[in-house]
């Protein structure tokens, strides 16, 4: 196990109805006027927008409001909220919303203070903020991301076709409502996106050398099963309050970096499918369910202990002599759950086109992540190249 220091400031409240305390529990955090910060569509027509409003002006914090969030959060509207909290002296970031909303409020959270443009604290892998970010809350209204406790915030560029995270302990939120009715009314498609984003989560932290690594194992593993278990039961009953819960929670631990402490991490998958919903638009957890498998395939061989332990420990392989039969088989078991939710397999079902450049998409992602390296690579249990990279990306046509 490596060394760590770990810090986690989030005052989680969790619990139905939960989010008609919010003015009273984000009374203490806000001393001053707030950003409302949201997209629009199923916070309006479930009449959320109206109770947040009301829960605040009863608590006596006075507030601003910016919607217009959209899937894969662009910097662009970052920079309009960055203008609106200066004007109004924003002393606040309050998301209501899902992992795009709460990526955005973070945005605005570390470009208010701070006279950089926002961008190139995203686009400098390793760029330290001036000053510190604005103190952001959320009411998450999809667990997927685990925006909710994490202190990553991922922006696209519109005109660059970039999609790049930034992180920062600051940006962990200081108050977050988790109220699982809040999660009823989304459709399966959005279940199934935030249930593989979630696995993924974990995989970037459990496929690793690094060794005596027990106790996040085993956490690990408990986790992965219970995500796998909970979002098979919501995909016949989505109005299943205790399943939502359960997968909420799990969305929580799955990226709080809890599972990571003490482990090399990978993110090979997260920065493959990154490019691919820059360039194209796909559903984060879609792209993931069609880049995790063939990830896999690629690199076991190079820790073939730790895919054999994960297919037998998380995935019910029975244990044998012959590691490639174990290993394949749960990868195909991880597929067979993947096309049980309706997730794509191939890019084909993502509608990426056959003239996709796949070699300038992975020379991009291990740019990001080789830093300034001769040759650029992806950190995991083996470093991928750009043309190994690429070859992953053609392997999922």
């Amino acid at each position: 196990m490596l060394n760590f220091d770990y810090h986690n400031q989030t005052r989680y409240v969790y619990g139905p109805g939960e989010h008609l305390n919010l003015g009273k529990h984000l009374k203490a955090f806000a001393p001053g006027r707030i950003l409302l910060h949201y997209g629009g569509g199923s916070i309006v027509r479930t009449g959320l927008l109206d109770r947040v409003r009301k829960s605040l002006s009863d608590a006596g914090i006075d507030f601003v409001e910016m919607g217009g969030v959209k899937p894969n959060p662009s910097v662009s509207l970052v920079r309009e909220g960055i203008s609106l909290c200066r004007k109004e002296q924003v002393s606040l970031i309050l998301a209501v919303g899902g992992g795009s909303v709460i990526d955005s409020a973070k945005g605005i959270a570390v470009g208010v203070p701070n006279s950089c443009d926002v961008w190139e604290l995203y686009s400098h892998k390793g760029s330290v903020p001036e000053k510190h970010p604005l103190p952001v809350a959320c009411v998450l209204t999809l667990p997927a991301a685990g925006s909710e406790n994490s202190p990553n915030t991922v922006l696209s560029e519109e005109h660059s076709q970039r999609k790049l995270g930034f992180k920062h302990m600051g940006l962990r939120p200081v108050l977050s409502i988790v109220d699982p009715t809040l999660f009823l009314s989304l459709p399966q498609a959005q279940m199934a996106y935030g249930a593989c984003d979630m696995l993924c989560h974990i995989f970037e932290r459990y496929f690793t050398n690094t060794t005596h690594t027990a106790l996040t194992d085993a956490l690990a593993e408990a986790t992965m099963r219970t995500i796998i278990t909970q979002a098979r039961i919501l995909n016949h009953d989505l109005q299943n309050v205790e399943a939502w819960g359960q997968l909420a929670l799990s969305g929580t631990i799955a990226h709080n970096d809890l599972l990571g402490l003490g482990r090399e991490q990978s993110w090979a998958c997260h920065a493959l499918e990154h490019e691919l919903s820059a360039v194209y638009d796909v559903p984060h957890g879609a792209g993931l369910a069609v880049i995790v498998p063939a990830y896999m395939e690629a690199v076991w061989s190079y820790n073939p202990g730790i895919f054999a332990q994960w297919a037998t420990n998380v995935m019910g392989v029975t244990p044998q002599r012959d590691t490639a039969a174990v290993v394949h088989e749960g990868i195909a078991r991880l597929r067979s759950w993947y096309r049980e939710l309706g997730l794509p397999q191939t890019m084909q079902e993502l509608t990426i086109p056959d003239t996709a450049d796949f070699a300038a998409m992975a020379h991009a992602a291990c740019k990001v992540y080789g830093g300034g390296a001769a040759i650029p690579t992806l950190p995991g249990v083996h470093p991928i190249t750009a043309e190994e990279a690429a070859a992953i990306y053609n392997s999922a046509r």
